[in-house]
């Protein structure tokens, strides 16, 4: 049984930094790409970074420069490190997994960018 569970969220000043962390379970952790997502409110979930097995990231355009995805694969756990918070980085922040052609995600953790 696949389970994802974030944690990290909070309430942070503009220009403040957080670090996300999703640990995964039931799943061979190291061979597989891994996803962050957020869903600001209002709005539809984006894609906001991604990590590959052998530990590439890509980003997305709006998050590109603040934000750094690593993984540990020894703690079957990925880290979303987040710099130079923004009041428009407010979302649920939502830790993500595809196998085959199931998507599997977590409870969602809440960031607030406010002064």
């Amino acid at each position: 049984q696949v389970r994802l569970v974030e944690s990290g969220g909070g309430l942070v000043q503009p220009g403040g930094s957080l670090r996300l962390s999703c640990a995964a379970s039931g799943i061979r952790f190291s061979n597989y790409p891994m996803n962050w997502y957020r869903q600001p409110p209002g709005q539809q979930r984006a894609l906001v970074a991604t990590i590959t097995s052998g530990g590439a990231t890509n980003y997305a355009e709006f998050v590109k420069g603040r934000f750094t995805l690593s993984r540990d694969n020894a703690k079957n756990t990925v880290y979303l490190q987040m710099h130079s918070l923004k009041p428009d980085d407010t979302a649920v922040y939502y830790c993500n997994l595809k196998i085959d052609l199931l998507g599997f995600w977590g409870q969602g953790t809440q960031v607030t960018v406010s002064s």
